[in-house]
């Protein structure tokens, strides 16, 4: 409900800047900055072979628009960091390949209380900027999983052993998509727990994965 109402009252209301608090503006352009300077390489995080790769730090403004975004509802930023993942993804993609994104699995609460999954709608705006490109939200998190926020790096790991795992229905309507580059996207990569569990899951059920790609990197 109060990811709804924020989101309502920054439609009717001129926003401030997520990054600086600047009147008037969503997300001005200074901050827009801290976000096209990536993708940097980030490591060690996942399996090798897998590079994991993120746009920004997670510090300053991508920081602050990334939890307001995941905190105070603010869906006015999905379009522009959306439009920063695409610049990103076009760096890293082959150029003759179709592009597939995954989106990290939320947890069915914490995507309730958000009005929806925002690394799902960041997904979206990214594909709408790249040509042959489709988002595939195929994983998922089962019961027991416990919020992230305060765990330690062993604890988030033994929190998501074995508990993401692939929706068979996506997958099945996937079809041929065996030249795809697979890229699992995220918002924040702290401990690269997500990401590891997210590739196993699709390398058990026969998805290779490319990359990771995140929005920050802690």
């Amino acid at each position: 409900m109060r990811a709804n109402l924020a989101a309502l009252l920054d439609l009717v209301l001129p926003a401030d800047c997520a990054g600086c608090g600047a009147a008037g503006v969503g997300w001005c352009a200074d901050c827009a900055a801290a976000l096209t300077n990536g993708p940097a390489r980030v490591r060690p995080r996942t399996d090798p072979g897998v590079p994991c790769w993120a746009l920004a730090p997670y510090e300053g403004p991508a920081r602050r628009a990334v939890l307001a975004v995941k905190e105070r509802g603010r869906r006015d930023l999905t379009g522009p960091i959306g439009l920063a993942m695409a610049r990103g993804l076009a760096r890293l993609r082959a150029p003759d390949r179709p592009l597939m994104l995954v989106p990290a699995p939320s947890r069915g609460g914490s995507a309730r209380r958000r009005g929806g999954d925002p690394v799902l709608r960041t997904a979206r705006a990214a594909a709408g900027w790249l040509p042959d490109c489709q988002v595939v939200p195929m994983l998922r998190v089962w019961w027991g999983v416990r919020d992230s926020v305060g765990l330690t790096p062993g604890e988030r790991q033994h929190n998501l052993r074995d508990r993401i795992s692939v929706r068979r229905g996506p997958l099945a309507c996937l079809g041929d998509a065996g030249n795809a580059e697979v890229v699992v996207v995220d918002d924040v990569l702290t401990t690269g727990a997500t990401a590891r569990e997210s590739v196993r899951a699709l390398g058990l059920a026969g998805v290779e994965t490319g990359a990771v790609l995140v929005t920050c990197s802690a």
